[in-house]
């Protein structure tokens, strides 16, 4: 099943709902940074949330940034993703891999640790607006729900999950965002609370072969609802190497100097998508500026 999202509304468009598939994306990102099984659930998950949040932007030139500040061993997790479905992410420490928890599961709270959960939406409109709140498990998906609910205003059930297999890649992954308008029943709240419980584990579903149209039938079941949306979604990545070239450019010129004759050359990185940039002699002089331009 290809990775994709899709967007409905129900109960009158009092509630709003966002499903998503999200494996081959998850397991890109594992490949490219090499995470280790817990790295690659807290990844995965925190990749995942953010896809769907892109999801609630309005312009093809906006994006938004999940960033977990927390004191555990992963050191910290960034993801973005834009309007248009394009994903990427990475964690500061990607071979973290811990014993499974009291419920037999990857310990992704150990992982991501205490700390605070900052949002940056970069909007067409409104320019750059960040929130912040404390991360209150770091299992990821309440910390999203906590944050939507207490710092926007919004009550909001999130569900993100990862299935590692035995060697270490990633056979399932997806999540929803479900979010209450003021104006929703109490007897819809109640329908909503059953139908999640009886769904469970969002990654299972995934593996057992749950599209996003049949996960979003089982958590609005009961309820008229419309589809609005399908959404395409995938690991990509900003970077180029004229960007590369472009940082290099940046630097000073005594930076440039020991690069050619200590290096002999250059090698830079990005830190989201794992994708390295090779520049030789030539290429680093093409970029030094004379003294006193910088």
């Amino acid at each position: 099943m290809a990775d994709y999202l899709v967007r409905a509304i129900a109960a009158g468009g009092n509630v709003r709902a966002f499903v998503a598939v999200t494996t081959d994306l998850v397991d890109e990102a594992r490949r490219r940074h090499d995470t280790w099984p817990t790295a690659t659930a807290a990844l995965g998950r925190t990749l995942t949330g953010a896809a769907i949040m892109g999801a609630t932007l309005k312009d093809k030139d906006e994006s938004l940034t999940l960033r977990f500040a927390g004191d555990g061993p992963l050191g910290g997790i960034i993801c973005d993703s834009d309007e248009q479905g394009q994903v990427r992410g990475y964690v500061n420490n990607p071979h973290v891999d811990l014993d499974l928890n009291a419920a037999g599961k990857l310990d992704v709270a150990g992982a991501v640790g205490a700390g605070l959960l900052h949002i940056t939406r970069q909007l067409a409109l409104q320019g750059v607006y960040t929130g912040t709140s404390e991360i209150v498990s770091g299992e990821i998906a309440e910390d999203l729900a906590y944050y939507l609910t207490k710092s926007e205003q919004t009550p909001s059930a999130v569900s993100l999950g990862v299935r590692v297999g035995a060697d270490g890649a990633v056979v399932a992954a997806g999540g929803y965002l479900v979010q209450l308008m003021p104006a929703t029943s109490q007897s819809d709240v109640e329908q909503l609370e059953i139908n999640i419980g009886a769904l469970g584990a969002v990654s299972m579903a995934v593996e057992q072969g749950m599209t996003p149209e049949q996960i979003l039938a089982s958590v609005l079941a009961g309820m008229d609802y419309e589809i609005l949306e399908r959404r395409d979604l995938r690991f990509a990545c900003r970077c180029s190497r004229e960007r590369a070239l472009g940082a290099l450019a940046m630097l000073d010129e005594e930076d440039l100097e020991s690069m050619i004759k200590e290096d002999q050359g250059a090698e830079l990185s990005c830190h989201f998508c794992g994708e390295v940039y090779r520049f030789s002699e030539e290429e680093i002089r093409s970029v030094r500026t004379a003294p006193g331009e910088h």
